[in-house]
C-alpha cells in the first residue's frame, strides 16, 4: 500500500522523466553542437526562458578552468540540477544523485548510522526538531528548537536538510561536533557525539494515579501503528478512564498512521486534516475511519517544539474536533508533503502540498500553539523535573 509521507518517510513514485540539457527552448536559438557524451533532447519547451546562456557557462568552463582534471560532465549536470531545485527556495526540494538517493531510501526503511535526531529547517536556520529516544544525540544532551551553526568545521547556513543530513551521518563508531547556539547559552557549545547504529522505538504506555494511562508515542512509522493498536486494546482492558497522549519531541511518520491513530478519538467520518494543493488542485480531505474506542475519554495532549507533522495533524484534529487541550510549548510548524520520483539518474524529492487542520490552520512554518504553555528551564533538565506532564496530570484529573 502507498503511505504518504510527513516527515520521516515518503513515498516513492516511480515515473519516466526524460532529462535534456540540449533541448529547445520556445523559439531561441538551438544550442551549439552537443557535448560528446551528453545527451540531446527536447523535453519541453518554457517560454521566455534563454536556455543558450547555461550553454555559454558550460563553455566558457569547459574552455577557461584550469584544472581540466576536475571537470566531470556528470558532475556539471546533478550540480545544474541542485542549482535549479534551490532556486525555488523550499528547504525540502531536493536533487539528490544516485548516492545520495541510495541513502534516503535506506533511511525509509528504518535502519541508519548516525546520531539520531530529527533536523529541519526554521526561520531559515537549521535546527534540531528532535533528538531520538535513547540515541547519541538525546545523551549528549540536544534539545528540540537548538540551532545547527556547523558540523565539524563546515559552516551549515544556506544548505538543505538532505546537505546537512549528509554531513552529520556516518558509520558508527566515527566522531561529529555539532557546534550548537541554544536560547539559554551565552555562546555557541560544541557537542562531541559518536555515531551508533539507531534503532527507533515505537510506543510506551503506564498507568497514572490509577485511572490515568499515559501513552508515549515517539514515531507514526508503521511499527508505531501496530504498537498503537496494542496499547490501545491493552487500555481497554485495564481500569483506566482517561488518557495523556504524549507527542513530545515526535518528528512524524505515515500519514496513514496518524489517521489510523486518529480514528481511535475521533467518530468515524470526522475530518483529520486537509490536503491544500495551492490551487492546482481541489483540497483532499482524510477522515476517521477507526473504531472510535477512545471517543468517549477525556484526553490532553503534549506538545512541544519537537512534535512535528504527523503529530502536529493528530494534536490539531483533537484540537478542533473535540477541543483537546494541548500542554506544553508550541509545535515544530513541519506542515509540508513531499513525494519522490525517480529520474533516470537519482531521485527528486518535490513538496506537492500543505497540510491544513480540520478547522483550516496551516500548520506549516505555523505549528500549533497549546492552551496552556509551559516551557522547560535549564533547571527543569537538569533536574529531570516535568512541569508539563505534571500540568497534564492535574487538569486531566479533574476531567470526568
Amino acid at each position: 500500500m502507498r503511505k504518504k509521507g510527513l516527515f520521516l518517510f515518503f513515498p516513492l513514485i516511480v515515473i519516466l522523466i526524460a532529462f535534456g540539457l540540449g533541448f529547445y527552448v520556445g523559439k531561441l536559438q538551438v544550442p551549439p553542437a552537443p557535448i560528446e557524451g551528453v545527451c540531446n533532447q527536447t523535453v519541453g519547451e518554457p517560454q521566455d526562458v534563454d536556455f543558450s546562456l547555461f550553454w555559454d557557462a558550460w563553455r566558457v568552463l569547459e574552455q577557461n578552468f584550469f584544472d581540466s582534471e576536475k571537470i566531470n560532465y556528470q558532475d556539471m549536470i546533478y550540480g545544474a540540477i541542485s542549482g535549479m531545485v534551490k532556486s525555488l527556495k523550499d528547504p525540502y526540494t531536493v536533487y539528490m544523485p544516485p548516492e545520495d538517493a541510495k541513502i534516503f531510501k535506506d533511511d525509509v526503511s528504518g535502519e541508519f548510522q548516525g546520531v539520531g535526531m530529527e533536523i529541519g529547517i526554521r526561520q531559515g536556520t537549521l535546527t534540531v526538531i528532535a533528538p531520538l529516544e535513547g540515541t547519541p544525540a538525546q545523551r549528549a544532551g540536544l534539545r528540540p528548537g537548538d540551532k545547527i551553526i556547523k558540523v565539524d568545521d563546515v559552516y551549515v547556513a544556506d544548505i538543505t536538510v538532505d546537505e546537512a543530513v549528509k554531513l552529520i551521518r556516518g558509520e558508527k563508531g566515527t566522531k561529529v561536533v555539532l557546534t550548537i547556539m541554544r536560547d539559554t547559552f551565552d555562546q555557541v557549545k560544541d557537542f562531541e557525539i559518536i555515531r551508533e547504529v539507531i534503532e527507533i522505538p515505537s510506543i510506551k504506555w503506564e498507568v497514572k494515579e490509577e485511572d490515568i494511562a499515559y501513552i508515549k508515542l515517539y514515531n507514526f512509522s508503521e511499527a508505531g501503528g501496530n504498537a498503537f493498536k496494542q496499547v490501545g486494546m491493552e487500555i481497554m482492558k485495564s481500569p483506566t478512564k482517561k488518557i495523556i497522549f504524549d507527542l513530545r519531541n515526535n518528528p512524524g511518520g505515515y500519514l496513514e498512521v496518524a489517521q489510523d491513530i486518529t480514528g481511535w478519538f475521533l467518530e468515524k467520518g470526522q475530518v483529520v486534516t486537509i490536503e491544500d494543493f495551492g490551487g492546482k488542485k481541489d483540497n483532499k480531505e482524510y477522515k476517521a475511519n477507526g473504531s472510535g474506542q477512545f471517543v468517549s475519554y477525556p484526553i490532553v495532549i503534549l506538545i512541544n517544539q519537537g512534535s512535528a507533522s504527523a503529530s502536529e495533524i493528530l494534536a490539531g484534529a483533537l484540537r478542533d474536533q473535540r477541543e483537546v487541550q494541548l500542554i506544553g510549548a508550541k509545535s515544530f510548524g513541519k506542515g509540508s508533503v513531499q513525494t519522490l520520483e525517480e529520474l533516470k539518474s537519482g531521485s527528486l524529492k518535490i513538496t506537492v502540498a500543505k497540510w491544513l487542520t480540520p478547522n483550516g490552520q496551516t500548520i506549516d512554518g505555523e505549528g500549533l500553539v497549546p492552551d496552556i504553555e509551559i516551557e522547560l528551564s535549564e533547571e527543569d533538565y537538569n533536574n529531570e523535573r516535568d512541569p508539563q506532564l505534571e500540568k497534564a496530570i492535574e487538569i486531566i484529573r479533574e476531567m470526568r
